[in-house]
């Protein structure tokens, strides 16, 4: 949040401390931690801590290492866990990006905010449907946490443009992450949630400085869409064994309706994905995280208008 100018969100730069480099060979141990030569954790890269509780979140905490310093609690593990996992992630020197997506009177989202940043997030979500007044009661919230970030949902990754108009939304699911995503800025939010199919238009519309954060991430080639599959390189082609992908609804990813590759989302415009089941569910979760961060450092600079997370500018 800028508190200068509402309607601008603060520079990618400061998000997040991941670091990335250009000649990472990275390893995998034989006990699963990966090991990587000189090349840290990229903070770009968020990995869900999609679990029913905390033992298997912490169990795979453990397993990824210092590998991966981003991780995103959703509401399932929130709820089962408690706040505690979250404190202590942070405490151990991680990002943790509670995806709260926050709905509801503007008093109880500042409330729920300023909770979320107590606890040492450093971005927290609030729905875009919800309109000004919510999000401008996030954002206000953030303002006694600097580091935190408040991050506006467009529209669910699971959600079809039938799905919108179940609700009354007659705009496909593009059309209305641009409108939220223009609403969230002039809100003074630092970004936007949306699936990696509208990284790109959304970094056109949007310019350089914004978050623009795409759960909805997987491995293997996806179809449909312009930017949907391939992307920058590695992204497309790997596709590893033990369910690397997932399974939701028919022709779905995961249970994602938009999905698409992290090289496709970063060379899009993206400045982090989010990636669950690819990873968490993987026969080798150190290894799928280590094919994404590849996918991020292959896109890195291709970016159409993109300065990036860490560039400093």
């Amino acid at each position: 949040m800028n508190t200068d100018s509402p309607g601008s969100a603060r520079s990618c730069a400061s998000a997040v401390s991941g670091t990335v480099s250009g000649s990472d060979s990275g390893t995998v141990s034989d006990s699963g931690t990966v090991s990587d030569s000189g090349s840290g954790a990229d903070g770009r890269v968020i990995v869900a801590l999609d679990f029913a509780d905390r033992r298997s979140a912490e169990g795979l905490v453990e397993r990824l290492g210092d590998a991966c310093s981003s991780y995103k609690i959703g509401l399932e593990l929130l709820t089962a866990a408690g706040p505690g996992l979250a404190r202590d992630l942070f405490g151990r020197g991680n990002e943790v990006f509670l995806d709260l997506k926050l709905f509801e009177i503007p008093n109880s989202v500042a409330g729920a905010v300023r909770a979320a940043g107590a606890l040492g997030a450093s971005m927290v979500t609030v729905h875009g449907m919800g309109g000004t007044g919510i999000m401008a009661a996030a954002v206000d919230a953030a303002r006694e946490f600097p580091r935190l970030r408040v991050l506006a949902l467009t529209v669910v990754t699971s959600m079809t443009g039938s799905d919108l108009a179940d609700i009354g939304v007659a705009a496909g699911p593009e059309e209305q992450v641009l409108r939220l995503a223009r609403l969230a800025m002039r809100a003074g939010c630092d970004g936007v949630v949306a699936s990696p199919r509208e990284a790109g238009p959304l970094r056109a519309a949007l310019g350089p400085e914004p978050l623009i954060v795409t759960p909805g991430v997987t491995l293997g080639p996806v179809g449909g869409g312009a930017g949907a599959a391939g992307g920058a390189g590695s992204a497309g082609r790997v596709c590893g064994a033990g369910g690397m992908g997932g399974a939701g609804g028919a022709g779905r990813a995961g249970g994602h309706a938009r999905p698409g590759t992290p090289g496709a989302a970063f060379a899009a415009g993206a400045s982090h994905v989010v990636v669950g089941r690819p990873v968490t569910r993987a026969a080798d979760p150190a290894a799928a995280l280590l094919q994404v961060r590849a996918a991020a450092r292959e896109a890195a600079g291709k970016a159409p208008g993109a300065r990036g997370p860490h560039s400093g500018g």
